[in-house]
């Protein structure tokens, strides 16, 4: 429980200060311990950091793939309407996923490659399972007939253009009007 706890706290440090601002002794004197006692949950700042990038990482993945499990072959632009929305409120309202989001486009230099490595996971998983939904609906003829390659990477370029807006904009507006023109002429190149 008490890693959980420590957990916990680094997030917001690390949220909020990077991993070159988040300081283990802080982290250790918000959780009600003293620093030494870090290392009988964590071998170390990378050790925890990484860690809690874990599990960040798990939960987006899993509220992704919960979302993409319950759609079908009838309605692809709702599905992929709502697929974008859930990206938007997922790093909106998530402490976890706003880390997992800057640390991924801002790693720390040393711990670049493992968290590449993690980033890439969690993108080639969910591109497999949105390729599989893009076939289903090239198979029920609700998209254009295609292979289901091109129009998953040409929609996953989409998402990524809303991460970036989320990762380095705070103009409500602007990220609204990229997701309005970006969906709009990605669905024109799609659809039926």
């Amino acid at each position: 429980m008490k890693a959980k706890e420590i957990k916990n706290v680094a997030l917001k440090f690390f949220t909020i200060h990077g991993y070159e601002g988040a300081s283990l002794s802080q982290i250790a004197e918000k959780v009600g311990m003293k620093k030494q006692s870090l290392y009988a949950h964590f071998k170390g700042k990378d050790d925890l950091f990484l860690q809690v990038l874990q599990d960040a990482k798990e939960t987006e993945l899993s509220s992704k793939l919960k979302y993409l499990s319950t759609v079908d072959a009838q309605n692809p632009k709702a599905d992929l309407l709502g697929y974008l929305q859930l990206v938007i409120d997922m790093f909106q309202q998530s402490e976890q996923l706003k880390f997992w989001l800057r640390m991924s486009f801002f790693p720390p230099s040393h711990l670049a490659a493992a968290i590449n490595e993690e980033v890439t996971d969690s993108e080639q998983t969910i591109q497999t399972v949105l390729e599989s939904k893009f076939q289903d609906w090239i198979n029920a003829k609700t998209i254009k007939e295609d292979m289901a390659l091109l129009p998953t990477l040409a929609f996953l370029g989409v998402v990524d253009s809303i991460m970036l807006e989320l990762a380095y904009g705070h103009d409500e507006q602007r990220l609204n009007d990229k997701l309005n023109a970006s969906w709009t002429v990605y669905w024109r190149g799609i659809s039926q």
